[in-house]
This record gives C-alpha cells, sequence and structure tokens, in this order.
C-alpha cells in the first residue's frame, strides 16, 4: 500500500477521511452528536467522507447525513453480503460494492488519506486495529485519529498504555493513534501529524 496509495501519495492536504463507527447509534445522544459533527466539519473543510456505507439512524447513517446535507462528497464501501442487512445507505455521492469484509476495509484505506474512529463495537474495532497493525508493519503512512465521546475510549487507551509498560507495544505504535473528545481536535491533531510528516521527509507545499 505504500507508493502512490499511501498519505504521500497526494499533492496536498487531507482530501479524503475513512470513518469507522458503529451501524448501530448507542444509547449515548453525544455518539450521534459528534458523527453529526464530523459529518459537517468534513464537508465545510471540503473533506470527503469514506465510510462503510450503511444508512438508516446509526451512526454510520448519522455521519453520511450530515455530510450530506453540508454539501459534503461521500463515498460509501459496503460488502455484498451486508447491503440488505446494513440497508445500504441510497443517496451516496459513489458507493462500492466489495465481495469481503477484508476488501472493504482495503478499499476504504486505498481511497482515504487519514483515518477517524467514533464509536463502535467488534467491526470498529476490527477496523481500527488492522489499521493500527498495517500503519506499524509499515504497510501504509496515513495518521489515524479517535474521536473520544465522553470517554467512551478510556478503557481501551489504559490498555493500550499498559501494552507499552509491559513493553508489548512501543511507544511509537502507541502514537500512532490521536485522540481528541472533537471532531475538530482529531482533525486538528491529523493535519499537524501530516504537516510533520512533509516537515521530516523534506516536501513543500501546504499541509
Amino acid at each position: 500500500m505504500k507508493g502512490s496509495s499511501a498519505v504521500g501519495g497526494r499533492a496536498g492536504g487531507l482530501r479524503r477521511i475513512a470513518v469507522y463507527c458503529g451501524y448501530r447509534g448507542g444509547n449515548r445522544p453525544a455518539f450521534r452528536g459528534a458523527a453529526r459533527a464530523l459529518g459537517s466539519e468534513l464537508a465545510v473543510r471540503g473533506i470527503e467522507l469514506v465510510y462503510g456505507g450503511g444508512g438508516g439512524d446509526g451512526l454510520m447513517g448519522t455521519v453520511a447525513d450530515a455530510a450530506l446535507e453540508a454539501g459534503g462528497r461521500v463515498t460509501g464501501v459496503i460488502p455484498r453480503m451486508l447491503v440488505e442487512r446494513e440497508q445500504a445507505h441510497r443517496g451516496l455521492s459513489a458507493m462500492h460494492v466489495v465481495e469481503s469484509m477484508h476488501a472493504r476495509k482495503a478499499r476504504m484505506l486505498e481511497l482515504s488519506d487519514a483515518c477517524v474512529v467514533l464509536p463502535g463495537g467488534l467491526g470498529t474495532l476490527d477496523e481500527l486495529f488492522e489499521v493500527l497493525s498495517w500503519a506499524q508493519l509499515g504497510l501504509h503512512e496515513r495518521p489515524c485519529g479517535m474521536i473520544n465521546v465522553e470517554g467512551y475510549f478510556d478503557p481501551l487507551l489504559a490498555f493500550l498504555d499498559r501494552a507499552v509498560r509491559c513493553e508489548l507495544l512501543r511507544p511509537v505504535d502507541r502514537d500512532l493513534l490521536r485522540v481528541a473528545p472533537t471532531p475538530a481536535g482529531v482533525l486538528r491533531g491529523l493535519r499537524q501529524w501530516r504537516a510533520r510528516e512533509r516537515v521530516e521527509r523534506g516536501d513543500a507545499g501546504d499541509a
């Protein structure tokens, strides 16, 4: 995935961001609030949303609808087997129907310059850790951010810190994940990461 599909392969700043989140909405209004805020923020900044392609009133549908309502471009990537189960969104700018969950994750990453994680369950955590492990292995150079809404991810972050203390995770790999409580904070962290990466490589241009 290195080369033209890596972050460094695109000129300028963050043009497309993959968002991983739950198909369900959860029982905290703040979860949907963060999804709406992220979708709107991406659209206002002219950043295309790439996500799992689901519709409905869960976090997937909420972030997509918010981006569309704010005039943004939204691309969905969904496995064929989940088109009906996840009620694929019918009003997106573009939809990619793929043959497997692995193909979904690979395609979302290929299409994006960075990743952001909202609250979610097993599928969201699977996506998060695969992206981080691929980065650890040097298979891509995209920054990954986490919106820690109302401390939802606190236990997970504490576990990662413990893994560092136990010397099973390197601090440099722990730092691959940028965490903030709000969409604006996470996007700021991603842009700072991106700017530093470009300076370290000696690249010119706006970060």
